[in-house]
C-alpha cells in the first residue's frame, strides 16, 4: 500500500504537465533538467526516509524542522508542505475535468473537477485503509496504462525525432524547465505523512520510498522517450490549432492510431486512472499535513480534530477542499503547478538541513535506517534544491512573490496568535 501511495501521489506527473517544460527547453533542455531532478529525488528520497523512520509523525517535514530548528522554521516548513499538497490537487482536478470533457463535452470542465474534489475528499474521510486500498488498485492500473502506452509508441520511435530543434533556448531553457521536470516526481514525500498509521513504520516506510522512487524513475524515462520519439517534442506540446496542451500522451497516440481509433479512446479512458491516483493520494497527504498543524496549534485547533466515527482528519480534509476549489476556479493550471513546486523545494531544503543538524545534535536518536554515503546524498539534494529554487525565482518572479506573500501572511498570523497563546498560558 505504501508503494501504491508513493507512486500514486506522483504518477499524474507522467500524464500531464511535464510536456510544458519542452516548450521552455526543447528535448535536450528538458532532458538535462530532468536528469538533475532525478538525481535530486534519488538523493532526497533516501535522506528523507531516514527522517521518516526516525520520527514517524503525520506532519512529515514540519515535525523534522520543528525538532531541529525550532517552531519558527518548523512553521515555515510546514506551510511550504501545506502549499505543495494543497495547490497540486487543483491542477490535477482541472486535468481530470478536461479528460472527462473529451467524452462528455456537454458537462463543463470545472463542474467535473469540483465533483471530483467532493467525491475523493469524502472517500478520504471514510477511512485511511479504504483510501489506501483504493489508491493501490488505481495506481497499478495507472502504471499498467503507461507500460501499454510505451509498448504502442516505442515501435514508432525514431532517434531523429529527439534531435528536432532539441535545444531552442540554450541553458536558459534548462533552467526554465525545472518546475516541469520536478512535476514528474512532485509529492513522493507524502509517504512520510502516513507514518503514524503505518504498521512497523521503521521498516515499511523505507521499503515504500525505495520501491516507489525506482518505479517512478523507470516510468519517467519510458514516458519521456516514447512520447517525444514518435514525432518530436512539438507534437506533444501543441494541439492542431497551435494552442499549448498539457496532455502529451493523447497527442503522441494520435500520431500513431488517430483520434477516432477505439484503442486511442480506450487508453485515454484508462489514462484517467493516473490523474485520479495522484489527486486522491495528495488529498490524503494534505489532510494529514494540515491535521498535524492543527494538532500542535500552529493553525486553528479544529483542524487537529479527528472524526469521532471514521477516525480521520475530516476537518482538515474539508478545509483543504475549499481552498483547492478556490484555486481551481482561477483556471491557472501552470501557475498553480509552479506555486506547488516552490512549496516542495522549500520543504526539500529545510528537510535536508534538518537531517544534517539532527545527525550532529542528536547522534543517539534511534535511526532504524541511515542514508548511505552520508553526508553526500543529503548535501547533493540540498544543493540541487537551492539552485532549482533560485532558478525558478528568476524565471517566475511574479509567482515567487505570490508564494512569499502567502508564507509571510501566514507566518505573521502565526506569530500573533502564538504570542496571544503564550500570554494566556504563561
Amino acid at each position: 500500500m505504501l508503494w501504491g501511495l508513493g507512486v500514486g501521489y506522483v504518477i499524474s506527473g507522467m500524464y500531464f504537465g511535464w510536456n510544458l517544460g519542452l516548450e521552455k527547453g526543447g528535448t535536450l533542455g528538458m532532458a538535462i533538467a530532468t536528469f538533475f531532478i532525478i538525481i535530486l529525488y534519488v538523493c532526497f528520497t533516501f535522506s528523507y526516509a531516514e527522517l521518516a523512520c526516525a520520527i514517524p509523525k503525520a506532519g512529515g517535514a514540519f515535525d523534522y524542522a520543528k525538532r531541529s530548528m525550532g517552531k519558527d522554521i518548523g512553521f515555515i516548513t510546514g506551510m511550504a508542505q501545506n502549499i505543495e499538497f494543497i495547490f497540486a490537487p487543483p491542477a490535477i482536478a482541472f486535468a481530470i475535468g478536461a479528460y472527462f470533457n473529451l467524452f462528455f463535452p456537454q458537462i463543463p470542465i470545472i463542474a467535473i473537477a469540483i465533483f471530483a474534489y467532493v467525491l475523493f475528499t469524502a472517500l478520504n474521510i471514510l477511512g485511511v485503509k479504504a483510501a489506501a486500498t483504493f489508491e493501490l488498485i488505481i495506481t497499478i492500473l495507472a502504471v499498467g496504462e503507461l507500460l501499454v502506452f510505451s509498448g504502442m509508441t516505442l515501435p514508432h520511435f525514431e532517434t531523429t525525432n529527439l534531435k528536432l530543434d532539441a535545444f531552442p533556448n540554450g541553458w536558459n531553457g534548462v533552467l526554465a524547465s525545472i518546475p516541469f521536470a520536478i512535476w514528474f516526481f512532485l509529492g513522493i514525500e507524502g509517504v512520510a505523512n502516513v507514518a503514524e498509521e503505518t504498521i512497523n513504520p521503521q521498516r515499511t516506510i523505507l521499503k515504500g520510498f525505495g520501491s516507489a522512487i525506482l518505479t517512478l524513475v523507470i516510468l519517467c524515462v519510458l514516458t519521456f522517450i516514447s512520447s517525444i520519439g514518435v514525432a518530436g517534442w512539438k507534437a506533444v506540446v501543441y494541439k492542431g490549432d497551435g494552442s499549448v496542451s498539457d496532455s502529451p500522451l493523447p497527442l503522441a497516440l494520435g500520431q500513431i492510431v488517430g483520434t477516432n481509433d477505439l484503442l486511442y479512446h480506450l487508453l485515454i479512458t484508462v489514462g484517467l486512472f493516473g490523474l485520479i491516483a495522484s489527486f486522491h493520494g495528495l488529498i490524503l497527504a494534505a489532510g494529514r499535513s494540515s491535521f498535524e498543524f492543527g494538532r500542535v496549534r500552529f493553525a486553528p485547533p479544529f483542524l487537529g480534530k479527528i472524526h469521532h466515527k471514521f477516525q480521520t482528519p475530516a476537518n482538515a480534509l474539508g478545509v483543504n477542499m475549499v481552498i483547492g476549489i478556490v484555486a481551481l476556479l482561477t483556471g491557472k493550471t501552470s501557475e498553480i503547478i509552479t506555486i506547488a513546486v516552490f512549496g516542495a523545494l522549500t520543504l526539500y531544503i529545510f528537510s535536508m538541513i534538518s537531517l544534517l543538524l539532527l545527525r550532529k545534535r542528536e547522534p543517539s536518536l534511534h535511526r532504524p535506517f541511515k542514508v548511505p554515503f552520508y553526508p553526500l546524498l543529503p548535501v547533493v539534494a540540498l544543493v540541487i534544491s537551492i539552485v532549482s529554487f533560485i532558478a525558478m525565482t528568476i524565471f517566475n518572479l511574479k509567482l515567487a512573490l505570490v508564494y512569499f506573500f502567502i508564507i509571510s501572511i501566514c507566518y505573521g498570523l502565526f506569530r500573533i496568535f502564538s504570542a496571544r497563546s503564550e500570554a494566556d498560558n504563561p
